[in-house]
């Protein structure tokens, strides 16, 4: 096989039916070189009957040896991986034909890119919403004017002597995991601006009961640390106000009236044309409820 050879690190958790219709999306990719799936599994038994020694399309399945969760899970994976590329897939998500053609070739255009991602199909309460990129590359900049969720960690694709050598692996010191890729996608464009293929080739499944659409203490915590993390956000004030109003919607959410109104004066006097700052003393005020926002903003694929 000619093509450069690619490791798809899986974490799952209890989705077995989730995880193999992943594992078949993966597989079934036209690339003309090896893939290898590397599943870890994280505070659960592992599936040994997924194993295939497969050269060219093989599936390892091991287990979380690192910190417990998300970003140790990946880790694990990263450090079992022994393709050219490193990929992440959620266990719940699926890649889309043609995903891994696009992207490559999107590398002979830009071949000094160390991450390339592409958009997603966003999949919510029984509807689907395309979200995509129309830009090539991403600079370090605009990652901090703009989360662009679009870029999701299904999508990425990673140079393995990139990630070990430059970029690093996923922190797992950030509270609760929360927002990690964010933080590594931070981390990669300080690197190398980001590759984008502007078409959606992962359908990325957003679920009702999201592990943390209750954890509003914990999106708390997380978005204060990353801030304090990037003293670059102070350089760019539509993205410090962005995270500054994401931390208002949460203490709103948790009934913190106090605290939502002082980091919403803050995302104020950053932006004032910030959405989230007004959705939080919307829900401080209990004018509505922080579920039926998130509820809205799903149904259009977006986030708070």
């Amino acid at each position: 096989m000619n093509g450069p050879s690619i490791s798809v690190v899986v974490p799952t958790r209890d989705r077995p039916e989730l995880l193999r219709a992943a594992l078949g999306a993966i597989l079934s990719q036209a690339h003309p070189g090896p893939i290898e799936v590397v599943v870890v599994y994280d505070q659960s038994e592992p599936d040994r009957s997924l194993e295939n020694p497969d050269p060219d399309r093989g599936v390892r399945v091991i287990t979380n040896t690192r910190t417990p969760g998300l970003a140790g899970a990946r880790n694990t994976g990263i450090e079992a991986a022994t393709g050219d590329w490193v990929a992440f897939c959620d266990d719940d998500d699926e890649w889309l034909p043609g995903k891994l053609a696009a992207q490559l070739g999107a590398v002979d255009v830009h071949p000094d890119g160390a991450l390339v991602s592409c958009g997603i199909r966003v999949s919510y309460d029984d509807r689907t919403v395309d979200r995509s990129l129309e830009r090539p590359r991403v600079s370090l900049e605009a990652l901090l004017r703009d989360r662009m969720t679009e870029l999701h960690p299904s999508t990425f694709l990673i140079r393995r002597a990139a990630l070990l050598d430059g970029i690093g692996l996923v922190d797992e010191q950030i509270p609760g995991s929360y927002a990690e890729d964010y933080e590594f996608l931070l981390r990669a464009a300080r690197y190398a601006p980001l590759v984008n293929v502007d078409v959606p080739y992962v359908l990325v499944r957003w679920h009702k009961r999201s592990y943390f659409a209750q954890r509003w203490e914990t999106i708390s915590t997380a978005l204060q640390w990353l801030l304090r993390r990037y003293p670059e956000f102070a350089t760019v004030p539509h993205g410090e106000a962005r995270v500054a109003g994401q931390i208002a919607f949460a203490q709103a959410a948790m009934g913190n009236r106090r605290d939502a109104v002082r980091w919403a004066r803050r995302t104020l006097a950053r932006n004032p044309r910030e959405p989230r700052a007004y959705l939080a003393l919307a829900v401080a005020s209990r004018a509505v409820h922080a579920d039926r926002v998130l509820r809205s903003l799903h149904k259009r694929g977006r986030g708070i």
